[in-house]
């Protein structure tokens, strides 16, 4: 097995050891109880149905469901009640709730400091403007005194593609400085890993793990907008406030004590001071032989922060099957979000409309369209709206350690998150697509629609490894991820650039709220194919795998050797 694929699979099998959840965990606090809905809710999709949803998701009132937040206690409370308005069953030993260990870790931004030491001298860097830190350690103060700084590049060890950024050093009590994304990106060069297709290894999630397995002190990753797809922006409001983790005790990957980024002008401001030219250092880093650079500084850094361990949710309703409860289809929304920002000028609530109050509607909606079908699906359907995605995936990365259905027993997962609400498009969106046979099905549906499957605009966007089904697809099990694409019907592509620029621009921001200039027909159109999938999984005998080729295909075939029937 090459160790890109280990690395893939690992998280599936590390949470193992895991504290398993209470049989029955404590109900949301009656306070959290939302007010009982005007709306009516119908059997079918519905615009008005989805739209009524997302309002009360994404309203100040849920406080932008951040994790262990009052915004989380009103957002599984209310998740609760409409799991059981629609008629799904408690999926978890009775209760609808999983309960998820989490330390929320909280950087003191006016006591922390960082200052960079060159032969230019002592410069001292803003949280915020100029870098993000944080520790997933669990300690309450972290310090780092005259760190030498290396330049790794790209922060690769890749055998199977014979490179290695970290080649023939000690890397221990060191810094390590590097680029987001893939070699081959910055390079356009096709023929070193995805070219402009990103891997796990330009995941910046993967460099912080890497970095820790080679003993470093610290790690930095240098932004720049089109390698990490977003702006800075995005970058330090996501770093800013409460951050979320699993408890370090659970999980047997080893963790940098501090990790973070710096702002374009922050790095190109230090490896002018110590004589490197960054556009060289990018030229450099995208070539094969590659070898790390030292930067001749060194990194001081005092970071502190307030430490509190709490547990956040998984919502988990099922509809059980007629013939075959035993074996399920899975569908999937993450809940959270940003949360208040308290002590932030203005509008400090990050309401995440689109991301994900969209995806949480739509399960609900195709859990409402399954409840009220006839016949009854053979197989159980599996509705889990997930806590911490914006965290690291965390929500699913427990599930997957502690599903309720064994993972050999579920025939496929669909993923929503952030629908489309440009309007009805002649594509539909397969993020990361050539991967498995779900594709298939839903290209049945494509078809009915006069739509054809495309692969995402941005493929250097590692969006494949940024939502939730990932950590099924690590762990083997054939999961779909797709949404209404760019080419629209009313306006075609222009349109739908115009739409995913407004979007970009909103993205974990405060702006990420309900508009008026919505147009969610597609949306509609999105969850009937969705469902179609889903109904055809989960009443046909079938066991998708993925395509010959795929990483992931290995885990899958082990899995499915022990069920010789399912091949």
């Amino acid at each position: 097995m090459s160790r890109k694929l280990m690395l893939l699979l690992a998280a599936s099998v590390a949470l193992t050891a895991c504290k398993r959840e209470a049989e029955a965990p404590a109900p949301a606090p009656e306070a959290a109880t939302p007010p009982a809905a005007a709306h009516t809710f119908t059997a079918d999709i519905t615009e008005g149905d989805f739209a009524d949803m997302v309002n009360a998701l994404a309203s100040d009132e849920f406080e932008g469901r951040a994790p262990g937040s009052v915004g989380e206690e009103k957002t599984t409370a209310y998740l609760e009640a409409q799991m059981k308005r629609i008629g799904l069953q408690p999926g978890n030993n009775g209760s609808y709730f999983q309960d998820v260990p989490m330390v929320e870790t909280t950087a003191d931004e006016a006591a922390t400091t960082l200052s960079l030491t060159t032969s230019a001298g002592k410069r001292d860097l803003k949280f915020g403007t100029d870098y993000v830190i944080g520790t997933r350690t669990g300690e309450t103060e972290v310090k780092l005194d005259a760190s030498e700084l290396v330049f790794v590049g790209y922060g690769v060890d890749a055998p199977e593609q014979k490179w290695n950024d970290y080649a023939g050093q000690d890397w221990t009590g060191k810094t390590v400085v590097m680029f987001v994304n893939d070699p081959g990106f910055h390079a356009k060069d096709e023929a070193l890993f995805g070219g402009n297709r990103m891997t796990y290894y330009g995941r910046w999630t993967y460099k912080f793990e890497e970095a820790a397995r080679k003993g470093a002190a610290a790690a930095l990753i240098v932004h720049d907008t089109p390698g990490a797809s977003y702006g800075w922006d995005v970058v330090k409001n996501s770093w800013a406030g409460p951050q979320y983790d699993l408890p370090a005790k659970d999980d047997p990957e080893k963790r940098i004590p501090l990790q973070g980024w710096l702002s374009a002008e922050a790095a190109k401001q230090l490896f002018a001071d110590a004589g490197v030219d960054l556009d060289a250092a990018y030229a450099s880093a995208g070539k094969r032989g590659f070898k790390p650079v030292p930067l001749k500084a060194q990194l001081s850094a005092s970071l502190k922060s307030s430490i509190t361990e709490k547990t956040s949710r998984n919502v988990i309703g099922v509809l059980p099957g007629s013939s075959k409860p035993d074996e399920a289809v899975l569908y999937m929304a993450h809940w959270d979000h940003l949360g208040k920002h308290e002590g932030e000028e203005g509008d400090n609530i990050y309401n995440g409309a689109v991301d994900n109050a969209t995806g949480v509607a739509g399960i609900l909606e195709i859990a409402e369209a399954f409840a009220h079908q006839d016949p009854k699906p053979a197989r159980s359907v599996v509705f889990v709206a997930v806590t911490l995605e914006e965290s690291g995936l965390l929500g699913s990365k427990y599930y997957v350690a502690h599903p309720t259905f064994p993972l050999d027993k579920i025939a496929g997962v669909i993923n929503l998150d952030a629908m489309s609400v440009g309007g009805k498009s002649r594509d539909f969106v397969v993020t990361g697509k050539g991967n498995s046979q779900l594709e298939d099905m839903l290209k049945v549906y494509a078809d009915q629609q006069g739509r054809v499957l495309a692969e995402e605009g941005n493929p250097a966007g590692g969006y494949y490894f940024r939502s939730d089904h990932f950590n099924f697809a690590k762990a083997g099990v054939p999961a779909l991820y797709a949404k209404g694409g760019n080419d629209l019907v009313d306006g075609g592509v222009e349109a739908g650039k115009a739409a995913s620029e407004e979007y970009a621009k909103r993205y974990h921001q405060a702006s990420d709220e309900v508009h008026d200039g919505w147009k969610l027909d597609g949306v509609v159109q999105d969850l009937q194919a969705l469902y179609g999938v889903g109904k055809d999984l989960a009443v046909e005998d079938k066991w998708p795998t993925w395509y010959d080729g795929n990483p992931f295909k290995a885990a899958r075939d082990a899995m499915m050797k022990a069920e010789p029937a399912k091949q």
